[in-house]
């Protein structure tokens, strides 16, 4: 299986398309797996030319799960990113993060904006604390602890689901397949919890991102729940040049409706760069 090492901590990936062509690194969000860009999504990256890197977190997946206090940051998951791009050959690429990966995104783009071709920061967020929260609802059920079943996790979080999820495009069924995968895959229990903390001790990125001099496409839900859509103004009011795109029914899920128009939006804008 293929890993990329950053000093003690082994990061799983894998890949789809051929690697001349541009790359593109998906990163998950708090607690999720590479999964949550599934095959066909990845697939569909290479359909435009693109060759596709998705890759596990640390504390997720198959990557290395750390101990309880661990206290690492978005700097450092962001370094993480960049050893598997190293491991793949890729100078640079477009980083497309999800939710905590858009965070981790943006530090990599602020720290490392030569490996950037692209920045798409998804449902995501400047790390601000005075943006509009989520309800405390849906706060009880993102830091919720780990339950002792898979099933009975699977059932905590499709609960969870259901709060920042748009209803007209829930599948209950497809969504507790897809839960069940992820735990049969692997299970690090406190694993999010601790991704979560890492973006709580990590400051905001305002200061970087008004001085980040990369191409940026910030994509965000209209009737987000979880991260509001402030949040994802805020983020391109805040880089120069920013597009912004947002998706009509779109809340905090990352379900085949979004695809079209991310996808078309990512190829035009990676296009772009090429034509800079």
């Amino acid at each position: 299986m293929p890993y990329a090492a950053h000093g003690s901590v082994q990061l799983y990936y894998e890949t789809f398309g051929v690697a001349d062509d541009p790359g593109i690194i998906c990163l998950p969000g708090m607690g999720n797996q590479l999964l949550v860009y599934p095959e066909a999504f990845c697939l569909a990256l290479v359909d435009r030319g693109f060759f596709v890197i998705r890759m596990d977190n640390r504390d997720a997946g198959l990557s290395s799960a750390m101990d309880d206090d661990a206290d690492y940051t978005l700097v450092d998951m962001a370094n993480d990113t960049v050893a598997v791009l190293d491991a793949v050959g890729q100078d640079d690429a477009v980083v497309l993060g999800l939710s905590l990966g858009g965070m981790i995104a943006q530090q990599l783009a602020i720290d490392h904006p030569e490996r950037v071709r692209l920045l798409v920061s998804l449902a995501s967020s400047t790390g601000e604390p005075d943006l509009p929260g989520a309800s405390p609802e849906v706060v009880e059920a993102l830091v919720m602890q780990p339950k002792d079943t898979i099933e009975e996790q699977v059932e905590a979080d499709l609960a969870a689901r259901l709060l920042w999820a748009n209803p007209d495009w829930f599948d209950r069924e497809a969504m507790a397949a897809y839960f069940r995968a992820l735990y049969e895959r692997s299970w690090i229990p406190g694993g999010g919890l601790r991704q979560f903390d890492a973006g709580l001790r990590s400051p905001d990125r305002v200061p970087g991102l008004r001085e980040l001099n990369v191409p940026a496409l910030v994509v965000h839900g209209e009737n987000d729940t979880l991260l509001p859509v402030a949040h994802g103004r805020r983020t391109a009011e805040l880089i120069a040049g920013a597009e912004y795109l947002e998706i009509e029914g779109m809340s905090h899920d990352f379900v085949a409706q979004v695809w079209p128009p991310l996808i078309e939006a990512i190829t035009r804008r990676t296009a772009a760069t090429y034509a800079d």
